[in-house]
């Protein structure tokens, strides 16, 4: 499935005429979101989807085990704005190189967490940019589902749900960017 949007120049205040366009393709368990954007004028595009995962299909993810491909991550203000600034994960609760329970450090005595109430950050991907290379995966040992996440972006945004209340309840699927699932 495809969709695709034009933005005229002006709308919402930005310059220039903006095609965005998304591509959905779902092939043998493998999900692959591809964005595009053409425009006519400099102007600022952010594309990108709000999906969240919980493998177990129940309760919360915190003992999901994540295994973020990255060795940094960007700092955010008070207001959640990253800084600039591309910080080590070594030795703080942000260093997910290896499989770790997602709350396993999530209430740990740290700035960075309390801003976010939990993880809300970007972590800057060890691959080469441009490369397809995987980027992160999430395992459930109870439902022996994973979840791995491939792109060619320099970038990965990992949110814990921490603002989240469990009022809204979405579809449930089984197999669900490129998100490749499968169990062990």
């Amino acid at each position: 499935m495809e969709l695709t949007y034009l933005s005229k120049d002006g709308e919402a205040g930005y310059p220039g005429n903006l095609t965005a366009g998304v591509r959905y393709t779902l092939v043998k368990g493998d999900l692959r979101i591809e964005y595009s954007a053409t425009t006519d004028k400099d102007t600022v595009v952010n594309l990108t989807n709000h999906s969240y995962f919980n493998l177990s299909g129940q309760g919360d993810i915190l003992n999901h085990q994540l295994t973020l491909h990255a060795s940094r991550f960007t700092p955010v203000d008070a207001g959640l704005i990253p800084t600039g600034e591309l910080k080590s994960v070594v030795s703080t609760p942000f260093d997910f190189r290896t499989a770790t329970a997602i709350g396993a450090r999530i209430n740990g005595d740290d700035e960075q967490l309390h801003r976010g109430h939990g993880y809300d950050h970007n972590w800057v991907l060890d691959a080469a940019r441009g490369q397809l290379a995987e980027a992160a995966e999430l395992y459930d040992a109870a439902s022996g589902r994973v979840l791995k996440v491939l792109t060619d972006q320099p970038g990965i945004q990992f949110y814990s749900g921490n603002f989240l209340n469990g009022s809204i309840q979405g579809q449930r699927y089984h197999t669900v960017t490129v998100f490749r699932f499968s169990t062990r």
